[in-house]
């Protein structure tokens, strides 16, 4: 078996409240390989030219870029979900990173969503990057649960080419990460490695601290060769500097012991 070539990133989602310049400082002292760029408030991270200084800087490559398409970025690049999609691919090939992370759309983005498959399978012909439909989960309210995005938050019967398999969203969703990552197979192209304990909050913990199976992920991955990016995306928003610094060195103290090439017999 060839050597396995694969990244472990850091997201300056990982970071927040930090910013994007603290998450290249911190991925380089820990010994990351590199950085996800979420697009987002932070003007850093919606301008190319900041994040290759940035990148320069470190000397770390960006691996992702995630597109302003969460809830709470609806107004980041305007509101038409298509121009962030643009902008996240322009972004990324001036940065030379080969994955653009994006979400579903919600179910009241009807037109959007109807186009969608298409437009995905469109723009990966025309421009060589990765578009990579991330896993979500259902929104519950007590007993009730409400589809919140089209086609569904569940790629894995979507015909993606490119799926981010997200750890934590699989807790929230109460899906079974393994199964979904026999069926995606080839398809599995990016990790957002975290854990999650059940509940119906996404809590993007450190991975090993939930339910998930993080580690078996990391092995299975490993010994079949996988080649996208592994990105640490935890939540630290609540931890002072040495807090956050401790649990970003745990997660990725996790990912290089689980993620090793299965030596040949």
């Amino acid at each position: 078996m060839a050597p396995v070539t694969t990244c472990i990133g850091l997201s300056t989602a990982s970071m927040y409240p930090e910013n994007c310049a603290a998450t290249f400082a911190t991925a380089g002292r820990l010994g990351y390989d590199g950085v996800e760029v979420m697009v987002w408030t932070d003007p850093v991270t919606q301008e190319p030219g900041a994040i290759q200084a940035l990148s320069d800087l470190h000397e770390l490559p960006v691996l992702s870029i995630h597109a302003p398409t969460l809830l709470l970025t609806q107004r980041v690049w305007g509101t038409d979900p298509w121009e962030k999609v643009d902008r996240s691919i322009d972004m990324a090939l001036t940065l030379g990173a080969p994955t653009v992370v994006l979400h579903p759309p919600f179910r009241w983005q009807r037109e959007y969503a109807a186009g969608f498959v298409d437009g995905i399978a469109i723009r990966e012909e025309e421009t060589g990057i990765r578009l990579a439909v991330e896993n979500m989960f259902p929104w519950r309210a007590g007993q009730r649960e409400m589809l919140a995005y089209l086609p569904h938050w569940d790629p894995v019967d979507q015909p993606f080419d490119h799926v981010t398999l997200d750890l934590s969203h699989t807790a929230t969703a109460g899906s079974d990460a393994m199964a979904m990552a026999h069926a995606l197979d080839e398809r599995l192209t990016h990790i957002h490695l975290a854990d999650g304990s059940g509940s119906s909050r996404d809590e993007h913990l450190v991975p090993g601290r939930g339910t998930q199976p993080c580690g078996e992920m990391l092995e299975h991955l490993a010994g079949n060769g996988f080649d996208g990016s592994i990105v640490v995306e935890v939540s630290t928003r609540r931890l002072d500097g040495d807090g956050r610094e401790l649990d970003l060195a745990a997660a990725l103290a996790f990912a290089r012991l689980h993620f090793a090439a299965v030596p040949q017999p």
